[in-house]
């Protein structure tokens, strides 16, 4: 029974920790798993974003990104475009951890 309990908790943090939103951003497109367009308004954003100062607060999919400095310790690798139009994912950041969150969920999966 103590086995059962500690699988599971065990794939409930693996879950969890696999939700968090590291992200590192990449200098060329193709290596990008999502090409980003940083909008100055946050009515025409997708997700709103907070970046966390701690990769700890970068938990689920609600906007809150830790920027890691290695590729390989990021969940995902972002490209920042110059033009909107070439964007999978348009975000605003902002200075307030509350206001993080998606506008459109529909792109959610973007992030998963």
């Amino acid at each position: 029974m103590k086995k059962i309990l500690l699988l599971l908790l065990s794939v409930l943090l693996g879950a969890a920790a696999a939700s968090a939103q590291t992200v590192h951003s990449v200098n060329y497109k193709s290596e990008a798993d999502v090409k980003v367009y940083v909008t100055q308004w946050k009515s025409e954003a997708d997700l709103v974003v907070y970046k966390c100062k701690i990769k700890s607060d970068a938990t689920g999919n609600k906007g809150l990104w830790y920027f890691c400095d290695l590729k390989s310790d990021a969940k995902k690798k972002i490209y920042f475009c110059e033009w909107k139009s070439d964007a999978d994912l348009v975000i605003y950041f902002t200075e307030w951890k509350s206001d993080a969150g998606w506008q459109k969920k529909e792109k959610q999966h973007l992030m998963y």
